[in-house]
């Protein structure tokens, strides 16, 4: 079997294609189940984000499980292989591993070591468990590239400075506009990035905070904790107006700020400059906004151009974290490899347990004379024997496993005790 990601993200596909295979939260468990069908899939996980669609699946035929994440991706997007293919990038085992490990230590991030990826990837991983996507395999490596990230971030520097998609956004703007006192700043979307956007205005001193958002209370209690106003979704063509700064944080597939819209909004106040930023994947403002005299228009892809100067600042820490990932991978490896002689190693314990307990009741007539004390006594001087003298085998067939010295060891242990 095979670890295998396949997957798209910011630096191999336009942000159109990854609007096209963005999965929504509620059509996860049937994408999931969906690629448990497959006969070539044992186990999967999907980590869709704004920055990347990828599955990572176990597989039980590399080329047939290969076949079978492409198409469920070409399904997703509705796209033939061929539209597909140039910016697509897999990677199976080893370099898998290592793929991971980066995207959790914030390596493979628009805004280098950015902190969101750490939680993007654990709701990843609860989700495909949830589902009975993930087992043993899976589970393992998701739970140590949980440790990379926090390894990644607590040994280095890496996530010092604009570590989040949603501080980079701020950051942008307080730059374009030359800081954010007296702006009024909007702040549309109360998920996961409307809450970074809004903790980050608070810190960066912008005087009037609203957030808008379809769902009431969620919207209130964010607003609550920032110190910002609060106002339901259909209120934005009353809140627009007044608006210096538009962010939006939705991603439904829905349009939230048309032409029309903004169009309106300006028209009460010609001479006033708008930045809009749209943070969603799928993106919320129609790309023809930005062709207003009066607004500027930002996205995604703006942002990552931005958050990019920052890069070689922070080489030395990027070469620190890649060690980290070295040296997480190699010991990932040595314990997958371990792992491989466990059972094994528990079939000849089994195999030693079953005879000592054979001998003891073929014996028991003439122990049946002991008290309790002295048959405990009996069953623990057996048991360390066999502990004893199974400890050297266990250790070896464990230390060598995955080497050919290690395979023969095993074939030599499965054949002289006969087991299997």
């Amino acid at each position: 079997m095979s670890i295998l990601v396949i997957g798209v993200h910011h630096r191999t596909g336009p942000l159109e294609l990854l609007e096209r295979l963005a999965i929504a939260d509620d059509d996860l468990p049937k994408v999931l189940h969906g690629l448990m069908s497959r006969p070539d899939v044992r186990e999967a996980l999907v980590l869709s984000t704004c920055n990347r669609t990828e599955i990572y699946a176990v597989a039980e035929r590399f080329h047939g499980a290969f076949a079978d994440l492409r198409d469920t991706l070409c399904e997703l997007g509705s796209l033939s292989p061929e539209e597909l293919h140039p910016h697509l990038y897999t990677q199976h085992d080893e370099a898998a591993v290592t793929h991971l490990f980066e995207v959790t230590a914030g390596l493979d991030s628009s805004v280098l070591g950015e902190t969101e990826i750490v939680g993007q990837v654990r709701r990843a991983w609860e989700r495909a468990h949830d589902e009975g996507a993930t087992r043993s395999t899976l589970n393992g490596l998701f739970r140590h590239a949980l440790e990379v990230g926090k390894r990644a971030r607590t040994e280095t520097a890496i996530s010092r400075s604009t570590a989040s998609v949603s501080h980079a956004a701020v950051e942008m703007a307080h730059e374009h506009l030359d800081g954010l006192a007296a702006r009024h700043v909007l702040v549309i979307g109360a998920g996961e990035v409307g809450q970074g956007v809004a903790t980050a205005l608070a810190g960066a001193g912008a005087d009037r905070v609203t957030v808008l958002n379809r769902t009431v209370e969620r919207g209130q209690a964010l607003a609550e904790r920032v110190g910002a106003d609060m106002a339901p979704l259909t209120a934005l063509n009353d809140r627009l107006p007044d608006a210096d700064v538009v962010v939006t944080c939705v991603g439904a597939g829905q349009t939230v700020l048309d032409v029309e819209t903004v169009k309106a909004a300006l028209q009460s106040r010609p001479e006033r400059p708008m930045l809009v930023i749209d943070l969603a994947v799928p993106r919320d403002v129609e790309v023809a906004v930005g062709e207003l005299g009066a607004v500027t228009r930002y996205d995604l892809d703006d942002l990552r151009d931005w958050a990019a100067r920052g890069v070689a600042a922070r080489q030395a820490e990027v070469d620190r974290v890649r060690t980290i990932v070295g040296e997480e991978v190699e010991r990932f490896a040595m314990d997958a490899t371990a792992r491989q002689a466990a059972p094994l190693v528990a079939s000849l314990h089994d195999l030693a347990d079953r005879i000592r307990v054979g001998e003891l009741d073929r014996h028991h007539t003439k122990l049946s004379t002991l008290d309790e004390d002295q048959r405990a006594a009996v069953e623990a001087l057996t048991r360390g024997i066999v502990a004893k003298l199974l400890h050297g085998p266990s250790v070896r067939l464990k230390g060598e496993a995955g080497t050919p010295r290690g395979e023969r060891y095993a074939a030599a242990v499965r054949e002289l005790f006969d087991l299997g």
